[in-house]
């Protein structure tokens, strides 16, 4: 088990919408493990299979950041079933790393997860841990959190990212 290598935005595999996972497997078992070794590697509460460049709706969360097992979160073929309210608070990503921005996101979620026996289970998460939720949902739906933005405050955006890159 060892941290992956993170895609940044620009890659064309972040736009991809992954492909749900199937049977369970000891490699799905090792990429798990990797991906919480790629967030706590990077700092971040959490990452999804395609931002290591594996087109699976497969992603982590701990907001823990490693220090408390319990609070270990697997997504596998996470699904939004119910959200209430909103909040706005910083937000960033390991694949656009240095920017964060305010965005609104649910107050609290619900999601539908499959376990690796096959069988469901639900996640509910309120304030940080919907927002990480829906970050990484996202990710397997081939969506990044600066696509919530309108064009002119994404370009902005973007060129940040681009001189940040350079320097």
């Amino acid at each position: 088990m060892a941290a992956r290598t993170v895609i940044t935005w620009g890659d064309p595999r972040l736009k991809l919408n992954s492909a749900d996972v199937g049977e369970w497997t000891p490699e799905l078992e090792t990429l798990v493990a990797d991906l919480f070794d790629t967030a706590i590697a990077e700092e971040g509460l959490g990452v999804a299979a395609p931002q290591v460049g594996v087109n699976l709706n497969l992603a982590v969360i701990d907001l823990s950041c490693g220090q408390d097992p319990a609070q270990k979160i697997v997504l596998i073929n996470p699904e939004i079933v119910r959200e209430e309210g909103s909040q706005s608070s910083s937000e960033g990503c390991l694949s656009i790393p240095g920017i964060h921005e305010v965005l609104e996101r649910p107050q609290h979620v619900w999601v539908k997860s499959r376990r690796p026996d096959g069988t469901w289970h639900e996640v509910e998460g309120e304030d940080l841990l919907a927002r990480a939720l829906c970050h990484e949902i996202d990710h397997l739906r081939g969506r990044l959190f600066v696509e919530y933005f309108g064009p002119v405050k994404r370009q902005v955006i973007q060129r940040k990212y681009q001189k940040q890159k350079k320097a």
